[in-house]
């Protein structure tokens, strides 16, 4: 009877396919589909990683059109692309193991063309980088788009060099007790160590360090360690501690100089207020805007995603705005519905609980965007980078990963 059933449910289901074919137009050949092909890169588009696709995808934040994807090997958690204006080109760090999770182990980095997006060759790179679900701050273009740095953590701690021009590896730097690679100079990186301070790093064209120097211990990596998000302006890199404190980090000077600054108040402290998140700082240039993502939590809630945006002037050091985070939880769940809005989707939004957001960034433009998303949900938002208002949603964004990342 179950056999008999299932035949008739598969007769059914085929019937339906056969219907629908004959009445619809048959989908063409792959090789009639076509290729990607782009226009030069535009100041609201974001790269969208996601996890469990395995892919990274070019979103216009303008219009929410997905414009194209570069897909990433099994051996390593995704990395966003890296863009370089001057080559026109986009690199993906990437590794993979010879039987699929085990076997030997194959570093390299993908050169895409940044116009079609298509492969143009790899760079193997003898040592194995370090990686993490979010991979923050673990590799680094650097200035002049001549080198791209790697931070490795297997077997020692160390930052592989690479030239773009020739496409080889040239050399590895050790960087014992530091972690992560900032970039400082065309041939200069810095990193963080475990001592509190940042030690940079001075490299030769065969990628050989000829100096390097430190700054004093600005943060306590026990009381009150820094995020690795680390973000740039010019030659100042800036941090955020665990309890709130904005620490910058002027590589202008030898030895390079540092400032602190709480970004929280003591009333705000008392109320449990702190930065948490994945990709938690942003950085507007132009305006000198720090971007933080902050929530109400207690020790040990430092990933956890928040409901607030709190935006710092970085010449005053005061915090000019605090954005509300809408309702990603019950966007995603109204998209699955297929409630496009009204009274249904209204209702949504009182009813399901939001739980904020963990990532965020901010392209560089004269009208910025504030891109934010939740790494458990399918849905990105934007907002006003200046007012904070809410300008709309990009849903099918993919279904989990915690990297947004402006290209220019």
């Amino acid at each position: 009877m179950r056999r008999a059933l299932t035949s008739f449910l598969l007769f059914l289901v085929l019937g339906a396919g056969t219907a629908w074919a004959e009445e619809g137009s048959a989908p063409g050949p792959f090789d009639e589909l076509g290729t990607t092909v782009l226009g030069p890169t535009e100041p609201h588009w974001v790269w969208v990683t996601d996890i469990i696709f395995r892919h990274s995808q070019i979103f216009d934040a303008e219009s929410g059109r997905m414009l194209g994807s570069v897909d990433h090997a099994l051996g390593a958690f995704p990395r966003p692309p890296i863009f370089s204006s001057s080559r026109s080109e986009f690199y993906v760090v990437e590794a993979r193991y010879e039987w699929g999770y085990r076997g030997k182990r194959t570093d390299f980095v993908t050169v895409y063309d940044a116009t079609t997006l298509s492969a143009k060759g790899q760079i193997i790179v003898p040592t194995q980088s370090a990686e993490s679900a979010a991979n923050l701050a673990y590799s680094a273009l650097l200035d002049g788009n001549r080198s791209l740095a790697l931070f490795n953590q297997f077997p020692s701690q160390s930052v592989s060099i690479i030239d773009l021009e020739s496409r080889t590896f040239l050399d590895s730097i050790p960087t014992g007790g530091c972690a992560g690679v900032y970039a400082t100079g065309a041939q200069s990186f810095a990193t963080l160590c475990g001592d509190g301070s940042m030690q940079r790093f001075t490299f030769d064209s065969e990628g050989n360090a000829t100096d390097s120097d430190s700054t004093t211990p600005f943060f306590n990596a026990v009381e009150d360690p820094i995020m690795m998000n680390g973000v740039r302006i010019e030659n100042r890199w800036f941090f955020v501690s665990f309890a709130g404190v904005i620490h910058e980090v002027d590589f202008d000077h030898s030895p390079p100089g540092t400032r602190s600054w709480s970004g929280v108040s003591e009333a705000e402290r008392e109320e449990g207020w702190r930065p948490g998140g994945r990709q938690l700082t942003a950085v507007h240039r132009g305006l000198e805007r720090l971007y933080v993502m902050f929530h109400q939590g207690g020790s040990g809630t430092h990933k956890d995603p928040g409901p607030e945006v709190w935006a710092f002037d970085l010449t005053s050091r005061q915090r000019t705005s605090r954005f509300v985070v809408p309702n990603m939880d019950a966007t995603s769940l109204a998209g699955m519905l297929g409630l496009d809005g009204g009274f249904s989707g209204w209702l949504l939004q009182q009813l399901v609980p939001a739980t904020g957001a963990d990532t965020v960034a901010v392209t560089q433009d004269a009208t910025p965007l504030l891109l934010l998303r939740n790494s458990a949900l399918p849905v990105m938002t934007v907002l006003d980078a200046q007012t904070g208002a809410h300008l709309r949603d990009i849903p099918e964004i993919g279904l989990t990963g915690n990297r947004l990342v402006v290209p220019r």
